[in-house]
């Protein structure tokens, strides 16, 4: 059985914003010669797995933050450690690292099973950025917002001194205007390919450590069984956990938004389509962008249910934008088709027999 699944996602985002620093993150795409939105990869996959913890009721793996003082009593950054516990299920699918400081102690590192792509435009003609001024107002109301006006030193001033300075202006100090603030619109696709040998399982490799040996015995105490795959010697998580993190798993890759990192201006960000299967390349061909034939300088979204061993899945938004028809349970449909798939795999027993 091919060990991965491939999926990639058609979704519609409408005046929103990825925001980080300088408002909408964007790159420039040299073939059309155009600024593009896009969310990363990095972001994505933090909002998948904050699906995917909400959808478990549980709380996402504890992080340790280390600051450190300088000999001039000066904070500054150090580690940040995670708990390096698949117990937890971000842990488990999204991979960890810690590395101590000193070089005293070993490195633990896992490899998330998800390769995640950034989301970005479906074609670069099919979506872009758009820009907006914007105030902070609260005008309406001027005898509620306290105004303060502070000299050269930092001191406040009188409030006659500053009827005096506004006099011949029609200047408000309750309301910031702020310029040029950028939005997203447009179609987007993103892309996860999972390894399953990996998805439920952690080496017990000592030479390139994924867990500690407190833990090792911690995971066995708690039913996980020692087995092998292509990479060596590892554990293997529970049937019965595994049962509940593929449902969780599953419809948290349907039914993400971005979320993570201050992401702003709600879109809901709705699943158009889903394409699924066990080639990376034919995924492709199911959702993709064509060149209008008749209009130059224009695009459009093809979405084809007939490619060979590809299920696409299309929901009855993406009618607003291809001709075809949409399902009601479409999304419900590709979650139970993940499910299936993720749960077929012969997790304990994954080499061949000779």
């Amino acid at each position: 059985m091919n060990p991965y699944l491939y999926i990639r996602t058609l979704k519609h985002a409408d005046h929103t914003v990825f925001c980080v620093e300088d408002g909408q993150k964007r790159y420039y795409d040299p073939i059309f010669n155009k600024q593009v939105p896009y969310s990363s990869g990095q972001q994505v996959k933090r909002s998948m797995l904050t699906t995917l913890t909400d959808r478990l009721n549980e709380q996402p793996a504890p992080v340790t933050f280390f600051f450190d003082l300088n000999a001039k009593n000066q904070l500054g950054e150090g580690e940040a450690y995670t708990e390096c516990d698949p117990t937890y299920a971000d842990q488990l699918f999204g991979g960890w690292m810690r590395a101590e400081s000193g070089g005293k102690k070993r490195t633990i590192k896992r490899r998330s099973p998800l390769s995640i792509s950034a989301m970005r435009l479906l074609h670069p003609l099919l979506g872009g950025i758009e820009k907006e001024n914007i105030t902070f107002d609260r005008s309406e109301r001027p005898g509620i917002h306290n105004v303060i006006v502070r000299d050269a030193k930092g001191n406040a001033i009188p409030e006659a001194q500053v009827e005096e300075l506004l006099e011949g202006s029609d200047r408000s100090l309750r309301r910031k205007w702020i310029p040029n603030n950028t939005r997203a619109s447009g179609l987007f696709v993103q892309d996860i390919a999972i390894d399953m040998r990996t998805l439920f399982s952690v080496s017990l490799d000592g030479y390139e450590p994924e867990l500690s040996p407190e833990t090792i015995e911690k995971l066995r105490s708690n039913g996980w069984v020692e087995s092998a795959n292509v990479f060596g010697k590892c554990l293997i998580c529970p049937a019965e956990r595994r049962k509940e993190l593929i449902s969780a798993l599953a419809y948290a890759l349907v039914n993400w938004r971005i979320t993570s990192n201050q992401a702003r201006t709600y879109s809901p960000m709705e699943t158009l389509a889903l394409a699924i299967g066990q080639n990376a390349n034919t995924i492709t061909y199911a959702i993709q962008a064509k060149l209008d034939e008749i209009e130059a300088g224009k695009a459009l979204p093809s979405l084809n249910n007939a490619i060979q061993d590809v299920n696409l899945f299309v929901s009855p938004a993406a009618e607003g934008f291809v001709t075809e028809k949409g399902m009601p349970d479409a999304l419900y449909q590709a979650e139970l088709f993940i499910v299936e798939t993720l749960a077929s795999f012969n997790y304990e027993n994954q080499l061949s027999k000779k």
